[in-house]
């Protein structure tokens, strides 16, 4: 039996609508990936989207979709899971809705300014055990699937610091939200925090075992002045006389410091106003060696750093192919063009074999909630002169003894 799926919102994200760097986000990615499922059922406020994403439906062969601009009768449209890719300010609503009628949700990432929206999830969890699967698919990625392999087999010893970034020049993305309704400009004129903390923050989390027997406890963020975005607008003759009268609260670079429980610390950067090249910037620095994800490369502590070349270092997939793990050593070339470099696809299947066989997903609303309070708690740290803001525990304890379900199973590699 085919995992009957409902998608609630089909903007750039859910269908790519309107983008024109090739991707086919997440409803490609179930039509051309995930064997084992079907879109019975699409939602999204706009009737151009909805009419563009089901051409695509029954252009794959599939049936004809029950669609609706009301996403509550998707709750009642005899799926058996449902997709959140909505704007950031409605997912915890529809996926609060969803849990309470049984359908397990999958829902996209960002932060949230409200932290009593990460109690409501967690209420909601443990009052229906309806299970939520947060969406964070670098977490997928290959990088970070080695490099928590490596940490995992102990190659890079006992950890003690981690950073990430998300670092991607989306000026025209949020400038152009004028015209496609895209959220970012919203928040970007409104808030001033690290606002999308999950991609570089996850894959970290998971690799300390945040939740599973570690976790956050203090945050402290610092945000720059904001210029980026109006420098651009005025440079820009379609944006000039539409939002060159625009404030921005949101600064141009956000850094923010976390500790954890066990010792580790974690520093994250926001970057995303300014002219520059992607970069998530993932590294681990442990007692045995340091992984860089920038650089491509794996210090070890045994290596003779005076006689071994600095470029024998890189290429880590290929000298440490063996701790991939088998979704990444099996995968097409076809999967990887799918989506974000093939982690969608390795993601989705994830999400719907998990369904499907009622398994626990490796990312649960405990995940979700931890990584997504950074936003609010960010905020009140910079509003408050940068000042130390204490981490809730979402779990009220249970991270003391939860055991870490990992994305992968890693394999076990004894040297």
């Amino acid at each position: 039996m085919k995992v009957k799926l409902g998608f609630i919102g089909l903007g750039q994200r859910g269908a790519a609508f309107g983008m024109k760097d090739g991707s086919i986000g997440l409803l490609g990615n179930v039509l051309n990936n995930a064997k084992d499922c079907v879109v019975t059922a699409i939602c999204d406020k706009y009737q151009e989207r909805l009419d563009a994403a089901c051409k695509r439906i029954t252009d794959n062969g599939d049936p004809t979709p029950f669609m609706t601009t009301d996403y509550k009768q998707i709750l009642t449209a005899g799926v058996d899971a449902i997709i959140i890719s909505t704007s950031w300010d409605m997912h915890v609503k529809v996926a609060l809705e969803g849990m309470q009628v049984g359908i397990p949700v999958a829902m996209e990432v960002g932060g949230t300014h409200d932290l009593e929206d990460c109690w409501k999830l967690v209420d909601m969890y443990e009052k229906t055990g309806t299970p939520i699967f947060f969406m964070e698919n670098c977490c997928y990625n290959k990088d970070e699937a080695l490099v928590t392999s490596l940490v995992r087999n102990g190659v890079l010893g006992d950890i003690s610091f981690c950073q990430g970034y998300y670092c991607h020049d989306l000026r025209e993305e949020i400038c152009g939200g004028i015209d496609t309704h895209h959220y970012r400009l919203a928040e970007y004129t409104n808030y001033n925090c690290e606002n999308y903390p999950t991609h570089e923050l996850g894959p970290i989390a998971k690799l300390l075992h945040i939740t599973s027997g570690n976790r956050f406890t203090k945050v402290v963020s610092m945000a720059s002045k904001a210029q980026g975005l109006h420098h651009y607008i005025m440079n820009n003759p379609n944006y000039k006389d539409r939002l060159g009268d625009r404030v921005f609260k949101q600064g141009d670079v956000v850094t923010t410091m976390i500790e954890c429980e066990n010792g580790e610390t974690i520093f994250l950067k926001l970057d995303t106003t300014l002219p520059r090249l992607y970069e998530r910037g993932l590294t681990a620095s442990g007692t045995k060696g340091f992984y860089c994800q920038t650089t491509g490369a794996v210090v070890l502590d045994n290596i003779d750093h005076e006689s071994t070349k600095y470029s024998d270092m890189f290429f880590t997939d290929k000298n440490y192919s063996e701790y991939l793990p088998e979704e990444w050593r099996s995968i097409t070339p076809e999967q990887m063009k799918s989506g974000h470099g093939g982690m969608d696809f390795v993601m989705l299947k994830n999400f719907v074999d998990c369904v499907k066989n009622k398994k626990p997903f490796p990312i649960d609303v405990y995940d979700a909630v931890t990584w997504m309070c950074i936003t609010a708690l960010s905020e009140q740290s910079i509003a408050g002169g940068c000042i130390p803001v204490e981490c809730p525990d979402f779990t009220r304890g249970k991270y003391k003894t939860r055991k870490t379900v990992d994305t992968f199973n890693f394999p076990i590699i004894n040297k």
